[in-house]
Order: C-alpha cells, then structure tokens, then sequence
C-alpha cells in the first residue's frame, strides 16, 4: 500500500486555506508553505475559476512531462487550457474544458521514444492520473459549511 501523506503528490489528505487580503482579493497557503495569491478578477491575479483550468492543466502537464522526460527531455513545452463559463438552470459552471499541449523533443533516438510515448502520456493523464481533472469528470460532491465562531 503506498504511504498516506498530507502534503506532497502521495495519498492522503490535502488542505489549503486562505485569507482576505483586501476587497475580492486573497492570499491561499498549503501546508508547505506556499502562498499564492488571488481575486474576483478586478487586477491581474488569477481568478478562481482561471486556477481551476490552471489546476486541471498543470495535474496534467505534471504527469505528462514525467512520463515523457523519462525519454527526453522536451525543447518546448507549453500547455493551454481553455473553457467556458456558463449560467443555466444548473447555475454558474465551465463547459468545453479542453486542454492542449505543444510538446517538442529534440531530434535522436531518445527525443523519437518521447515523441512516441506523448499522446499516450496525454491518454494516460486524462483517463487515470489526473487527480484534477479525474475529480472534475467524475463529478465529486463539494460540500461547504459555515465554521464561524457562534455557528451551530
């Protein structure tokens, strides 16, 4: 059985928190240390639904570029994720999430095992490794609740 962990890329429990910094602003930390900040979109911080196309792309681009870098290391490398935001009877939410990678690898043998195993990787991130993106398509409940001192 692999190692239950609270940080890091293992199994186990994951938590962040964050805080608010000023008026549709916030600063979100993990248990590491990391800090990020982020807004309702009125500066040039992220926006959460950007972080969520972020988070999907980045699970993926992880598990992509270790597979493939088992092989060669890549001479490009950029991923694109794109959606769109909706409001119908279901309410506010991504449609046609779609994530796009740009992948190059130097010429050679180990650069054509890479090339090779790229679209695999991809398939392999989508359908099993992703845990963002897994998540996202399976649809996990979400469950919020008020905490606040005097609640309850």
């Amino acid at each position: 059985m692999a190692d239950i962990e609270s940080t890091g890329p293992g199994l186990g429990h994951r938590e962040i928190s964050f805080t608010r910094t000023d008026q549709g602003r916030y600063a979100a930390r993990n248990a590491r240390g990391g800090e990020l900040a982020f807004g309702s979109g009125d500066d040039t911080d992220f926006t959460p639904v950007e972080l969520l196309l972020v988070a999907i792309a980045g699970c993926s681009a992880v598990d992509v570029d270790l597979i493939t870098g088992k092989r060669a290391d890549p001479t490009r490398f950029e991923v694109t994720a794109t959606g769109t935001k909706v409001r119908d009877e279901q309410g506010n939410r991504l449609q046609d999430i779609t994530i796009s990678f740009t992948v190059e690898f130097p010429q050679g043998e180990a650069g054509d095992r890479a090339r090779e195993m790229l679209p695999r990787a991809i398939e392999m991130s989508h359908d099993r490794l992703c845990t963002v993106s897994r998540t996202v398509q399976i649809g996990t409940p979400v469950t919020m609740r008020d905490t606040s001192p005097g609640v309850g």
